[in-house]
């Protein structure tokens, strides 16, 4: 396994990071499964988990909290927060009211007394930066989180946010967790140069494109299979970005083919070398998925490989832009963009 500094922290992640969105129903895993996937990641040298509040409307916590019980300081432990918990309509979002009970929620359910990354899970256009922010400075003040970060932000929002922290003399954000793959590369573009100017560290989600990368979809299989309930459409082949990234992947697994890898290896190979990339977050569900992406813990590309993919997807393009995410609000609701 690799470390790597994460930001300007002087933490040191390991480059490969169990995300635990898969445990609990979302993933149906049970707490034994949950609790041998952590104990394996360990062995293996993983000491980062990520997790969120609203993955299983919080049962995710609840089982990451008991898979590691008694070996806590071992783990840098991240969760999120700002996704909807529920109807009510201010439990949600980056307020000071919500982060505050969120907060207190999370702890509880993981039976901690501190976060050691706690990250807002989606920016909230509706909350102003200096309300987050010194809401998330005065947690961190109170030995509740150690550190905070954002989660899939337009360029533009981690750059304002950063002006904000120093302009109100409150603390910043010191990582960036964006969506990233051989499939998914816009970041590049845009947020991956801004997190290198800002000495912001990377965890990196999707690296395995929701599956699309793990080798078992290929042309001429029955790929709806993969399909999930949260996921609907994204391996209907009538639509042009799926035909597309099916495309893209018979392409690549000749290049993982002749390179001697797995196509899981190639992807998140591709996901950990570039530099401004501290870590790639895996989702497991079983503990044979696990080993399969832990084969890729020390995988290093060489130059005509990277070269290759360059030349099946190039830099800075994404294959499915519509599910990045990150999409101004006024591109997704006409009232915004008209007088």
């Amino acid at each position: 396994m690799q470390y790597r500094t994460l930001g300007r922290t002087g933490v040191q992640v390991s480059s490969l990071a169990l995300g635990a969105m898969n445990f609990g129903s979302i993933g149906r895993t049970t707490q034994e499964e949950a609790t041998a996937l952590v104990d394996a990641a360990l062995d293996a040298g993983i000491n980062l988990i990520d997790t969120a509040d609203m993955y299983g409307d919080g049962e995710s916590e609840e089982m990451v909290g008991k898979a590691i019980a008694g070996r806590r300081d071992d783990i840098v432990l991240a969760t999120k927060v700002g996704m909807p918990m529920g109807d009510e309509r201010n439990h949600r979002g980056g307020s000071r009211r919500w982060l505050v009970t969120a907060l207190e929620d999370s702890l509880r359910r993981l039976g901690v007394d501190h976060v050691d990354l706690y990250q807002l899970h989606r920016w909230d256009p509706a909350t102003g930066d200096e309300e987050t922010l010194s809401a998330l400075t005065d947690l961190q003040r109170a030995g509740k989180i150690r550190y905070f970060g954002s989660s899939t932000f337009p360029a533009h929002r981690i750059v304002q946010a950063q002006w904000a922290a120093r302009e109100h003399r409150l603390s910043r954000y010191v990582t960036e967790q964006p969506s990233y793959s051989l499939l998914q590369r816009g970041i590049e573009a845009h947020v991956l140069p801004v997190t290198e100017e800002y000495g912001l560290g990377v965890l990196a989600w999707s690296p395995l494109a929701s599956g699309w990368l793990s080798g078992a979809v290929r042309a001429g299989r029955d790929i709806t299979t993969h399909r999930s309930g949260l996921l609907p459409d994204r391996f209907d082949l009538s639509v042009p970005a799926n035909q597309a990234r099916l495309d893209a992947v018979e392409k690549l697994a000749r290049v993982a083919d002749e390179a001697g890898l797995t196509m899981i290896q190639l992807a998140l190979g591709f996901v950990t070398a570039h530099p401004a990339v501290t870590s790639a977050l895996i989702g497991p569900r079983t503990l044979d998925h696990l080993r399969a992406q832990l084969a890729a813990a020390d995988t290093v590309l060489p130059a005509d490989v990277l070269d290759a993919v360059d030349g099946i997807v190039a830099p800075g393009t994404d294959l499915a832009p519509h599910e990045k995410f990150d999409t101004p609000p006024s591109l997704l609701d006409a009232s915004l963009r008209r007088r």
